[in-house]
């Protein structure tokens, strides 16, 4: 006969082994989960770095370009000092180009060797003289830009024993080159042009600095306008405004814009700042308005939750000691939620960084050669400029496309480095 202990004995063993059993199997399911965890990290670094080389390896050939060495006659004829500037330069250019290689008659010869100098040289030659009119009726050895098709040859994406039919270099274009080449007349030098220059119709003489530049001002409109006003917006509705129906039709609002395609704030960018107010079209006071509009949603939504995160004891120890509800928001609790509005801040720079279809309604996508120095001069933008090169169907574009991506994540780079050292600063620990 089994006595009582043994029987509770036995049941406590049963209880041990089935708890046992079922740690075990928490165990396992949690090793489970952070091997989960794990591979979809590794995947995600894994299709960032593939990211990151495959733009770094199309791009980095943009950073030289080819450039041809020129014996060019400054001729007193032609350049006449009272009309330098129209001038017609490309003439000095084919002149040096045919003192190189005398036998070439023919016409079509002719335009097939013109072919393999880019059309900026004239401008390059153009602001030479106009910078040292003295040196006309001299001859100089000048460097001038190659055509791009010469710079895809030489810089290996255009392959050599392919037949003459499907190249864009004829198999004379080659000999003549071959010759350059020989008496050290063609060089890869660092492509300032692609750091300096706005956009154009000649890959060869296309910068980026344009749409650089109206980004930067496009963001310092979108800065300027989103963040107090998210900020107060945020201040109001989480710490004055009463708690209603009408707060709460807000409230819904601002969560539903927060969640409204971009091209929308382009229609109405165009509705609005372009048809009703006639602003200046693809200028960066318009598109940093519309990437207010489409920015100040997110910066709300992240400054109320950072107005939340302040214990509720702050403002009770601060109304204790007879602040005033004005002067407990300012001193006590926005410098403790300010390093997380400036964390909504960041994403939705970020965000309108990026983005390219409220910029393409209100004009942005124009092609803009000039650099622009205001907030209302015609520009463009880096999305915007990769959209337009990756659409083209040179060569030598491609290149510049996935330069122009290394570009934008630099900018976004130092743009987010810049806030979190601001967030840092203002950090403050409780």
């Amino acid at each position: 006969m089994n006595s009582p202990n043994f029987s509770t004995n036995g049941a406590s063993r049963r209880t041990i082994e089935v708890v046992r059993q079922s740690l075990k199997r928490r165990y396992r399911a949690e090793r489970r989960f952070r091997r989960y965890g794990i591979c979809a990290v590794t995947l995600s670094l894994i299709f960032l770095a593939l990211l990151f080389a495959n733009m770094i390896l199309n791009g980095y050939t943009a950073l030289s370009q080819t450039y041809i060495r020129l014996d060019v006659f400054y001729d007193a004829t032609v350049l006449h000092r009272d009309a330098l500037a129209s001038a017609d330069y490309g003439r000095l250019v084919k002149q040096a180009l045919s003192d190189l290689f005398p036998d070439v008659q023919g016409r079509r010869e002719k335009r097939d060797l013109f072919r393999l100098v880019s059309s900026g040289a004239s401008f390059e030659l153009r602001d030479r003289i106009l910078a040292h009119p003295e040196r006309i009726g001299e001859r100089e050895s000048v460097w001038v830009l190659a055509d791009d098709d010469v710079d895809m040859l030489v810089k290996g994406h255009i392959p050599r024993d392919l037949p003459e039919s499907d190249r864009r270099i004829s198999d004379r274009q080659l000999q003549w080159l071959d010759r350059l080449a020989a008496e050290g007349r063609i060089e890869k030098r660092f492509n300032r042009v692609f750091l300096t220059h706005g956009d154009s119709r000649e890959p060869e003489t296309a910068g980026v600095w344009g749409a650089v530049m109206g980004s930067f001002l496009t963001l310092v409109v979108t800065l300027v306008l989103s963040f107090p006003i998210g900020v107060a917006a945020a201040v109001y509705l989480e710490e004055f405004a009463p708690k209603n129906r009408w707060t709460d039709l807000i409230e819904i609002n601002i969560n539903n814009l927060a969640a409204v395609p971009s091209i929308v704030f382009g229609l109405l960018g165009l509705a609005v700042f372009l048809n009703f107010f006639g602003l200046p079209r693809s200028a960066p006071v318009v598109g940093g308005l519309v990437l207010a509009l489409m920015t100040l949603p997110v910066i709300i939504i992240a400054g109320r939750s950072a107005l939340k995160s302040v214990p509720s004891s702050i403002r009770e120890a601060a109304l204790g000691v007879g602040a005033s509800k004005m002067q407990v928001v300012i001193h006590h609790v926005l410098p403790l939620a300010l390093p997380g509005m400036l964390t909504g801040t960041i994403i939705g720079m970020a965000r309108a960084l990026g983005e390219t279809a409220p910029l393409l309604m209100i004009g942005m996508v124009a092609f803009i050669v000039e650099i622009p120095t205001g907030f209302t001069d015609p520009a463009t933008a880096l999305p915007v400029q990769i959209y337009l090169w990756a659409d083209s169907p040179e060569r030598a574009f491609v290149e510049r496309t996935s330069a122009a991506v290394i570009v934008l994540l630099a900018f976004l780079i130092v743009m987010n480095a810049a806030a979190v050292i601001l967030r840092r600063r203002f950090e403050r620990r409780w």
